[in-house]
């Protein structure tokens, strides 16, 4: 038995632009039901799940791609905790929490961790399906009976319950408290941690200024250590290593795991593998059809729930929810597919700002077919070796002479002005790209496609990377430089782009320059690797390209961290700090991974 969900993309839904087909070709329709209707009041479709057969017809004539049509079990209805409305997303079952452990959420973008923290928070209370006339907090309560989760929610009935949330956009700060971030914490630090905390994030040099001049790292640390800061029974951080380098992410897990160890609740969203495996002592997976549904999984490991999310498959419930299993090669290198063909050389650059700043850059190459990485702390001068490399910027000293043609996709990217995503795709690409090799190739497998028709000013911060990721391929050029291009993308989406620009670079003879801080990704994508040292907003050296190994044991080295694989899986894992192996690997030299 087989329950119906069906959800429509109000954004994508344009009725007056299509010819109703969703309406028109439905079977359910055509023998005199009224399945399908035009909603007068909203100009958008409005579909009955009750007597929709599931066939799918209107998902495909759709010509915006707006419908969703799922069949699911029909037990998973009496575990519904919410629905935003008809053909609205929905939420089944509920994530557990546990005092003294952080519990990590794990899913794609859009399949419902912010409704999951807004309903642990008690910013919202769960209708159990019933949106058109939500329960009162009796009913939700009989819901809950003998589950760990029911004192919990009495607390929130009770208004008893004291919640900390660390926001995924932290660029919102500035604009709810306009003041210094010192003053902030001074209204907030109801532990008396202020002081602990601005000290082990780095937060010094930060408390004077206001927050609309703080950078996005700053800002993630200050949303991070003001939140722990609170009072509170339960903490959760969403996205809390944006915009930080690798060593203020661990940074981060320290604090975010003292807070377990003192007894509260906490909860972490995070896409990030490495810092996700670091810091969590629990998985949770959350499942389902973004924008539509998600289902929350049981508990697992943090070790489990990581190779069972990567493997796509549920083995206690038997759900199968990817059609495919990501995979990691078990070599360290892949040199057999990078030529010894140079496609453009520099020589040793130096540059120097009006604020002291001063970067040097040890002369180097990039290969045909090759992905070359670039690591290291923030404000070492990462972008501003890429902005030179692509002629943005010009250095003091050295010259690049190279006739390579360069696009180049910027770290903060901006989505303040109104034309639609077909638009600026074509625009990159120099013509059409509907039904193009290209749209095949790079379009879509990010899955774009479905956003065509979307002004970019209404794009999420994942979807905005994407098309910016997209538009950078999709120029005819002979090298792609990309900052940062796992910032707001979810575990699967790293690894479908970091999968798709190295098998993109390595058939059609391109190379990719690619900064980020995402250790996992840098990991599965790179084939060379720059090492940034010095002292962060001071002085910068960049190393000359080192072979994959030699660069990455030399990386984990400056972070005191070692790696190992995952014998399940073949990822790259993190060994915990002291332990057997990180001793082991450390005494013998042998930072990354230990053969």
């Amino acid at each position: 038995m087989t329950h119906r969900v069906a959800v429509l993309d109000k954004e994508n839904c344009q009725t007056k632009k299509c010819g109703l087909e969703c309406i028109k070709y439905c079977p359910v329709n055509k023998m005199g039901s009224e399945c399908i209707v035009l909603n007068e009041e909203i100009a958008k479709a409005q579909i009955d799940e009750d007597i929709c057969n599931g066939c799918g017809i209107c998902v495909k004539v759709c010509p915006f791609d707006a419908i969703t049509i799922v069949n699911l079990a029909e037990e998973l209805k009496s575990d519904k905790i919410h629905q935003y409305g008809q053909n609205a997303f929905r939420l089944y079952k509920i994530p557990s929490l546990k005092k003294g452990q952080v519990m990590g959420l794990l899913g794609r973008n859009g399949i419902g961790k912010s409704t999951v923290v807004g309903i642990l928070s008690g910013n919202l209370r769960p209708n159990l399906g019933n949106f058109a006339s939500p329960p009162e907090w009796s009913e939700i309560l009989k819901h809950f009976q003998g589950t760990e989760l029911k004192p919990h929610f009495e607390k929130i009935a009770n208004n008893e319950l004291k919640a900390s949330i660390k926001p995924q956009q932290v660029y919102n700060l500035a604009k709810v408290f306009d003041g210094t971030a010192k003053e902030l914490f001074e209204k907030y630090d109801e532990r008396g941690k202020a002081k602990e905390l601005i000290q082990q994030l780095g937060l010094q040099n930060s408390l004077e200024n206001r927050l609309a001049d703080l950078s996005g790292g700053e800002l993630q640390r200050i949303a991070v250590a003001v939140a722990a800061s609170r009072e509170s029974d339960f903490y959760f951080f969403d996205e809390p290593s944006s915009y930080n380098d690798v060593f203020q992410r661990i940074g981060v897990a320290r604090v975010i795991q003292d807070l377990a160890k003192i007894g509260k609740s906490v909860m972490v969203v995070e896409h990030d593998l490495t810092l996700l495996d670091y810091l969590s002592d629990f998985i949770e997976i959350l499942y389902g059809e973004p924008a539509a549904y998600g289902i929350v999984a049981s508990m697992l490991s943090t070790k489990v729930g990581i190779n069972v999310f990567l493997d796509g498959y549920l083995p206690n419930e038997n759900v199968r929810f990817r059609d495919i299993a990501f995979k990691f090669d078990a070599v360290n290198t892949i040199e057999e597919f990078v030529t010894i063909e140079n496609i453009m050389t520099y020589p040793n650059l130096e540059k120097k700002f009006a604020n002291n700043f001063s970067l040097s850059i040890e002369a180097g190459r990039v290969r045909k077919s090759e992905v070359l990485g670039i690591v290291g702390a923030n404000a070492l001068g990462k972008t501003t070796m890429m902005k030179m490399i692509a002629g943005v910027e010009k250095p003091d000293s050295g010259n690049i002479e190279s006739k390579v043609k360069i696009a180049y996709k910027p770290q903060y990217l901006t989505n303040d002005y109104d034309v639609d995503v077909i638009t600026l795709l074509e625009k990159a690409h120099g013509g059409t790209i509907d039904e193009t090799p290209e749209e095949e190739i790079i379009v879509n497998p990010m899955k774009i496609k479905k956003l065509y028709n979307k002004s970019i000013k209404n794009l999420s911060g994942g979807e905005l990377q994407k098309v910016a990721i997209g538009a950078c391929l999709l120029q005819k050029v002979d090298i792609y430089a990309l900052d940062e291009p796992s910032a707001f993308l979810d575990v699967e989406d790293r690894i479908a782009v970091a999968k798709l620009i190295q098998r993109y670079v390595r058939s059609y003879g391109k190379s990719a320059i690619i900064v980020d801080h995402d250790i996992q990704l840098m990991d599965l994508i790179s084939d060379s690797i720059v090492i940034f040292h010095g002292t962060p907003g001071r002085e910068g050296h960049a190393t000359t390209p080192k072979p994959k190994v030699e660069g990455m044991n030399e990386f984990l080295k400056s972070l005191e961290m070692t790696y190992r694989r995952d014998e399940t899986s073949m990822r790259p894992r993190v060994n915990k700090l002291e332990s057997r192996l990180d001793r082991e690997q450390k005494q013998s030299g042998k930072f990354y991974y230990r053969n």
